[in-house]
């Protein structure tokens, strides 16, 4: 059944290595049939350039997971005999050695034809040729690895010979495999086939051997207990590490065999009392080994499959082993970085340092050595005793990256393990908040919050600033990414370690000492961003290596600020602050100084957000205006201002409007809220508005609009034409909303006061809709048709309900609510109102020749009418429903007089 089982499988594997080569074929037939054509009309064509054997290699990959283990394979060249393997196989080369059909014929006396012969047979494959070389070879090597496992197997189900014997025949047919293959490459083996490069025989040959050798050594050990742990750990890593070795002659896929039987190794072989450094020392030389095979071949693929392998075990071994040796973590993590820095990014003789460029192998021991440096911070095993293994770890990176620019993943490493040591956020365990004592892991403190991570903060914080601003200096002008990565983590890990401090060991409502330390990290950083900039080619150009070192300024300042002063003057310092880098502006144009002003804007936002109050609402006076509320809003309004104001004279651009939209923002807020603080009697967070305090937002909104549309005619701002017309259109959604409909004393009853004609119906209405027509008439040649349209509609309907509510109230008294009823007089004084208003409507419109003015009277006045005719003939009696008729007939014929009139008068004044 098993054979059958990996008859079916090879089977599988044949059929979609040919149907993934028909494509590959059909295309060289196309290339071919073109080129025929070009020889067949005379052109020159230029003889196909040798095509180097790990890419052909690479191009003929099977999908099978098996077959692809021995396809980037490479053949070796003619002086393979004396040592020196080949890169290239010349396709005009007739074969050679025992599968020669005659002597080659000296140098020189070859004739031309037979060579084109040669060179086109070399250049024409088909299906027959794929088949017969490079699939039957690929199908042959799997079938010759597991015949060898099938014989061994036979022999023990058949009994035929004992355990030695059986083992003894596998180890010679593994050995007789790998002979051959160096036999086949020795004796001048060459492909004159394009294409069959990637089913190199010999080393396809020694794949097989080496796979049947590893498989008998641990039958020997596994199975019979012939040999014990250390002679088959042995023999185990003396194969894996063989075959790796003999990848150099051979190609990358047998490296690739090699390193994975050297790395599953200690897995195969179980002791009874495992040596840690048995284990490690053997990696350690498995990937310096292979370090410097991949070295000298470039095999990026191969170098960072060994330092994944390694730190695959040292993880498994700081996870599993109890009482894991701490000397043997940090000797597997130094040779890991030894390797990288001294064997794989070693520089050979005479080649310069890269100025750009990024190894992805480094990724690998990044992530790895980063592991293991913040278990040695978090796992109680270590750092209950001493957290100075992981700081040195992690120094270790630091200094890694520094020396071999390349691998800047080490440094990215760095700086995210410090990171998450320092915020007590270590993934993947499960994270969970203790007010009493932090953040922890599992029940565990995350981070062990004594003056010995205080001390190694502080250390780590200076390396993380000299190696991040050194280097970014010394990359600004040759390459920008990696300065930046640099100038980045050299203000990233410092800040997050003070803040980290700062709640783990500081005063949290005020601390001058952490106050101090933010001070000098606000100087330390604007001067190493000078530093840097003034490197940079040209200079003082003010590239993403300086934007991050000022940005870490103003964060540094940030914290400064929240850690000296109290909540109010927190908010007025932050608004202020906004002023410093747009100032700044006048000495350098670095295009982040205007951003750093904008967020200044972002964080007084957020204050406010948290604290409407400013200093918090017990401390809040009850004083009208002259309260911390008018600083707190109104320092940032100014300050914004004056950062827009400077911004527009230095580097313009988009901070500036952001500024300019800052300033608006803030001025509204500062009177909104002073108003809200004096309706409620000093409490700003009480219960919803009032129409009252709606009627004022809404006049504030409107006066904004105004003003808005006034300081854009004078300096012109997208951000101030676009604000005015969103004041505008808030303007109409309140009062559309808020006025006609929510807090409207028609359904809420609420008292409109008792003053006769200053009361709450003046406020809310009356003046709003004068508010509302006076921006309309302003805003008509400078803004859009529709927006004064918009302000004209709605200041007439205010108009219409503040006549329609004065005559309610003048009925009804203080509260006006619609529950109470009508009477017949009321009724009848409703549609002369509103057959005056209309009328007043249409002449203010033809005046002020504003269309929508009149249609909103045709509106009011078709609306009275049908009031008359539905409602005022069935509710009315006596003489009040004759007046009403004759009243309405009186208007309509006015009207028509005067429309009459206006057009007798248009056309005489045109010309005949």
């Amino acid at each position: 059944m098993f054979e059958s089982l990996i008859g079916l499988v090879a089977i599988i594997a044949l059929f979609v290595i040919i149907s993934r080569q028909q494509s590959r074929i059909g295309l060289i037939e196309r290339e071919l049939g073109a080129l025929r054509s070009l020889v067949l009309s005379g052109a020159h064509v230029a003889p196909p350039q040798p095509k180097p054997v790990e890419q052909a290699a690479n191009d003929s990959k099977p999908a099978g997971a098996a077959v692809a283990a021995v396809t980037d394979i490479a053949p070796p060249s003619a002086g393979e005999a004396e040592g020196k393997p080949s890169t290239e196989v010349e396709a005009g080369e007739t074969a050679s050695g025992p599968w020669a059909a005659g002597e080659a014929a000296p140098a020189g006396s070859a004739p031309a034809q037979p060579a084109a012969a040669t060179a086109k047979a070399a250049q024409k494959p088909d299906i027959e040729t794929a088949l017969g070389t490079r699939w039957a070879v690929w199908v042959g090597g799997i079938a010759l690895a597991l015949g060898g496992l099938f014989l061994i197997r036979y022999t023990i189900e058949a009994g035929i010979f004992g355990p030695g014997v059986r083992l003894s025949m596998a180890a010679m047919l593994g050995l007789v495999l790998v002979a051959v293959g160096e036999f086949i490459r020795r004796t001048g083996f060459r492909v004159p086939v394009q294409g069959v490069a990637g089913a190199y025989i010999p080393a396809i040959l020694t794949a097989a051997g080496a796979f049947i050798l590893f498989g008998t050594v641990y039958a020997a050990h596994g199975v019979y207990g012939f040999i014990g742990p250390a002679l088959a750990f042995t023999l185990l890593g003396a194969i894996g590490v063989a075959t790796i070795a003999a990848a150099l002659v051979h190609g990358q896929a047998l490296a690739g065999i090699g390193l994975l039987g050297a790395v599953v190794t200690p897995m195969l072989v179980a002791s009874q009392a495992p040596n840690p450094w048995a284990l490690f020392g053997y990696l350690a030389i498995v990937l310096a080994a292979t370090s410097v095979i991949a070295r000298l071949r470039d095999w990026k693929l191969l170098m960072a499959a060994a330092f994944v392998g390694t730190g695959l075990w040292t993880v498994l071994y700081m996870t599993d082993a109890p009482g894991a040796n701490l000397p043997v973590i940090l000797f597997i993590n130094a040779v890991t970085l030894a390797v990288l820095a001294f064997v794989w990014l070693g520089r050979r003789g005479g080649e310069a340092e890269p100025a750009g460029g990024f190894d992805w192998p480094s990724i690998a021991p990044g992530f790895f050595v980063g592991l293991s440096a913040m278990a040695l911070f978090v796992d109680p095993a270590y750092a209950a005793s001493d957290a100075l293994p992981g700081a040195a770890l992690i120094t270790a990176l630091v200094a890694v990256a520094l020396y071999r620019p390349l691998a800047l993943a080490l440094l990215h490493a760095a700086g995210l393990a410090t990171v998450l040591v320092y915020l007590g956020i270590i993934p993947p365990t499960s994270i969970a908040s203790d007010l009493s004592g932090g953040l922890g892991i599992d029940g565990l403190t995350a981070a062990i919050s004594d003056t010995l991570m205080l001390r190694i903060g502080i250390a780590l914080g200076l390396v993380f600033i000299g190696a991040g601003f050194w280097a970014a200096r010394r990359f600004a002008a040759s390459a920008h990414i990696r300065a930046a990565s640099w100038a980045a983590w050299g203000v990233i890990a410092p800040l997050v370690i003070l803040l980290a401090l700062w709640f783990t060991f500081g005063n949290l409502d005020r601390d001058l000492a952490y106050a101090a330390v933010a001070a000098l990290l606000v100087v330390v950083f604007a001067a190493g961003a000078e530093w840097i900039a003034r490197g940079e080619e040209p200079p003082l150009q003010g590239a993403a290596a300086v934007s991050f070192a000022l940005g870490g300024a103003a964060v540094a300042a940030l914290l400064m600020v929240y850690m000296a002063f109290g909540s109010g003057w927190t908010t007025i310092l932050l608004g202020a602050a906004a002023i410093v880098p747009a100032l700044a502006t006048r000495w350098r144009a670095y295009p982040v100084l205007g951003w750093i002003s904008v967020g200044a804007v972002i964080a007084v936002l957020g204050r406010v957000a948290f604290d409407p109050t400013i200093v918090g609402a017990e401390f809040l006076s009850t004083t009208p205006v002259f309260n911390w509320l008018l600083p707190g809003y109104g320092v940032p309004a100014l300050a914004f201002g004056f950062a827009a104001w400077q911004l527009a004279r230095t580097t313009n651009g988009r901070p500036r409007l952001a500024m300019e939209a800052g300033a608006a923002l803030f001025a509204l807020l500062t009177v909104a809220i002073l108003v809200r603080h004096a309706m409620h009697d000093g409490v700003i967070d009480t219960g919803s508005a009032t129409l009252a305090e709606q009627a004022i937002y809404t006049l504030i909104a409107l006066g904004a609009g105004a003003i808005l549309v006034a300081i854009d005619m004078r300096s012109p701002s997208s951000v101030l034409r676009y604000g005015s017309l969103a004041a505008g259109v808030v303007s109409f959604a309140f009062i559309i909303v808020q006025h006609f409909l929510a807090l409207n004393p028609l359904f809420t009853d609420e008292s409109t006061g008792r003053i006769p004609v200053f009361n709450l119906l003046f406020l809310a209405y009356l003046l709003p809709a004068v508010a509302a027509g006076g921006l309309a008439l302003y805003s008509r040649d400078k803004r859009p048709k529709w927006y004064a349209a918009m302000l004209a509609l709605v200041a007439a309907l205010l108009a219409f309900v503040y006549a329609t509510l004065s005559v309610r109230r003048l009925f009804k008294g203080e509260f006006i609510g619609l529950w109470s009823g009508l009477g017949q007089l009321e009724t009848y004084t409703y549609s002369a109102l509103w057959l005056i208003i209309g009328v007043a409507l249409l002449t203010a419109g033809v005046w002020l020749k504003s269309q929508v003015l009149r249609i909103a009277s045709a509106a009011l006045i078709s609306v009275a009418v049908l009031k008359v005719f539905l409602f005022d003939m069935s509710e009315l009696e006596g003489v009040l429903r004759a007046l009403s008729f004759i009243g309405l007939g009186a208007v309509l014929i006015g009207i028509g007089l005067f429309y009459q009139r206006l057009l007798t008068r248009a056309a005489k004044s045109e010309p005949g």
